[in-house]
């Protein structure tokens, strides 16, 4: 579940571990599906034994920990992952621990209550292969609109399906496609060569004030309460949620239509029929012409 808005806040929790040494790290056996670690945990415990964490960074949905000797630790919370400070929610899902020395941090948690998480380390040559620009696309906060629309333009996939693409925009989820859509008065089924300029500058901008709403909130915490911030405290971005998990309920916008859910690449997607209407528009010789979503 971890997007943008949650991941840069793990991002923030752990930044004052920026010039600690790590002293250990520590991958416990648990009676759980395993978290992948690459290379082995051995050779992952040896080389980062006194290493100095040099920068704290994200890339798309990914926290990497650059550390001198050219080399970066890569934590992908994928579903229910987290990294914490403090007071992790469950002991027997805490899969990972770094000892620092030297620092304004002593400890940092990597919790993961299915085990889809990933811990990578990398040396930042392998970094720029793995997840370069031919792997990740342009974070959605410094994307800009014209380069969203030359990306997705002559694409017929629907545009919330096209935005939940990491290679073509890096951060979005499922819930915030769901909410920028919703900002941006666009059908979710929408084909995205069939969008105008219009409505490419209406979801660009809806990007930016979704995920810096949200990040301000610090993210959004779920009913199945698997993301916490940094400090296991909730994020409260949930309570502003427009569409996202409404179904059935009356449209806070407009309020005279109610939440639909739909099924778009076995995702859930939410949206208002009264603000997103199945209309949407195609540039012709720089008119609108109106046709109907497909």
């Amino acid at each position: 579940m971890p997007e943008l808005p949650e991941v840069e806040t793990m991002r923030r929790g752990i930044l004052p571990c920026l010039g600690a040494t790590i002293s250990d790290i520590h991958f416990f056996t648990l009676p759980l599906k395993p978290i992948q670690v690459t290379p082995s945990v051995r050779q992952v415990r040896r080389r980062v034994a006194g290493a100095v964490v040099t920068s704290v960074d994200r890339l798309g949905k990914r926290i990497l920990l650059e550390l001198d000797a050219r080399q970066v630790l890569v934590f992908e919370p994928r579903m229910t992952g987290m990294l914490s400070v403090e007071n992790v929610p469950s002991q027997e899902h805490l899969r990972v621990r770094i000892d620092l020395a030297g620092g304004d941090l002593d400890k940092i948690y990597f919790w993961d209550r299915r085990g889809l998480g990933t811990v990578q380390l990398m040396r930042l040559d392998e970094l720029a292969v793995r997840l370069g620009p031919d792997r990740i696309g342009p974070d959605a906060l410094l994307i800009e609109c014209d380069e969203l629309r030359q990306r997705l333009r002559r694409s017929r996939r629907a545009i919330k399906v096209a935005m939940l693409d990491q290679k073509v925009v890096a951060g979005i989820g499922n819930i915030y496609a769901s909410e920028i859509l919703h900002l941006a008065h666009v059908h979710p089924a929408a084909r995205c060569d069939l969008l105008g300029r219009l409505q490419w500058e209406r979801i660009h901008q809806a990007m930016g004030e979704v995920l810096e709403d949200a990040i301000r909130h610090e993210g959004s915490t779920l009913s199945d309460g698997s993301y916490r911030n940094a400090l296991n405290n909730p994020g409260s971005y949930q309570a502003c949620h427009q569409v996202y998990d409404r179904d059935g309920e009356a449209c806070l916008r407009c309020e005279g239509k109610h939440v639909l859910r739909i099924v778009q690449a076995q995702r859930s997607t939410f949206y208002c029929p009264g603000c997103q209407t199945r209309r949407t528009w195609k540039e012709t010789d720089g008119l609108q012409v109106a046709l109907a979503a497909r």
